[in-house]
């Protein structure tokens, strides 16, 4: 009966209610939350004990005799000191250990993503990665530039013609085209690479695609105020806060690396505006070459097409449309619930 046990699966499923999680820096917060549970328990147990001890030992036997009176007893009271600061002290540190993992940035991340908010959607932006190759890959759309004119008064140049737009205002009227609102890059360079990107609409749920097992940098850039990027499986979620510029210099940054396949559900976390709750995007960890594939399939259609997410999903051979949760429907007439004759 032994034999068929393991320490490592009673460990992973004592979980107290805390969610399993899906990344490596969810595993470390999971295995906190569990050891942290059991020193409860433990200290607990100690607590109860001597609580049932002193009850049974200090009783009043008799009507007449009281039990013995302690005005002061030092060594109770050092104990009583000292042991609940050691077991403070001792989870702060661990509690410190992993918040320093969680917030590591790597010098050198296999994937680079940003994540652009606006009210109420959100866009992917896909920098670089690190093929199956060994090679770091840039993913720009080939002759297209990023303005960094965050008015968007100047709108995209190709290499040889300059192309005006109307001047747009960044807020949520600009929002489907946020590429021309900012984010751009870590410096306000005009000209820069127009990055890979995809955007969700009121039809479409944007798709973030990121492969298993490799270091995932991620980029928060506010287009408006100030949201959150929250995937409940990753046990984790992080502000994207606006600092009013193309800049993403001071924008917030963290790394994931996954460690199961699957799509995951991601929400806004930060109450934002009217249909704040409807802010839904879908993270889908793949395998490396489902990966590749599909950044691949994506720099192959155009910058414009607005089908280019469910064209480049189809095409690394996924599902074309989020699995996990679904656009709200903006019409009310057709929300509101039927009468009844």
């Amino acid at each position: 009966m032994l034999s068929g046990c393991s320490a490592k699966d009673w460990e992973r499923d004592l979980r107290f209610g805390w969610p399993t999680g899906v990344t490596k820096q969810a595993e470390r917060m999971r295995v906190l939350w569990t050891w942290s549970g059991v020193a409860a328990l433990a200290l607990g147990v100690v607590v109860w004990g001597l609580i049932f001890w002193a009850c049974l030992r200090y009783r009043k036997k008799s009507v007449d005799h009281l039990p013995r009176q302690t005005k002061y007893n030092l060594l109770v009271e050092v104990v009583c000191f000292t042991f609940p600061f050691l077991v403070i002290a001792g989870l702060f540190w661990r509690t410190v250990v992993v918040e320093n993992y969680v917030n590591k940035l790597s010098a050198n991340p296999d994937v680079r993503v940003q994540v652009d908010a606006f009210k109420w959607n959100w866009q992917f932006e896909y920098h670089s990665y690190k093929g199956q190759d060994g090679q770091m890959h840039q993913t720009v759309y080939k002759g297209v530039k990023d303005l960094a004119d965050a008015a968007g008064n100047e709108g995209l140049e190709s290499q040889n013609e300059r192309t005006s737009q109307p001047p747009t205002t960044c807020d949520e009227a600009a929002s489907n085209n946020s590429h021309a609102c900012g984010a751009s890059g870590e410096d306000d360079t005009a000209n820069g690479p127009l990055y890979l990107s995809t955007v969700g609409s009121q039809n479409e749920i944007p798709v973030l695609v990121i492969p298993i097992g490799k270091k995932v940098r991620i980029v928060e850039h506010s287009e408006d105020v100030i949201h959150s990027f929250w995937v409940p499986e990753f046990l984790f979620k992080r502000d994207v806060i606006p600092y009013g510029t193309t800049s993403t210099a001071r924008d917030n940054q963290f790394e994931i690396e996954p460690t199961h396949l699957g799509s995951y559900v991601g929400r806004c976390a930060e109450l934002c505006g009217t249909y704040h709750s409807a802010m839904n995007f879908e993270v889908r960890v793949v395998t490396e070459q489902k990966f590749e594939d599909y950044v691949k399939a994506l720099g192959s259609i155009p910058y414009d097409d607005p089908q280019r997410q469910a064209k480049a999903l189809r095409a690394a051979g996924m599902p074309a449309y989020a699995t996990t949760t679904f656009p709200l429907q903006t019409d009310r007439a057709a929300r509101k619930p039927a009468q009844k004759p």
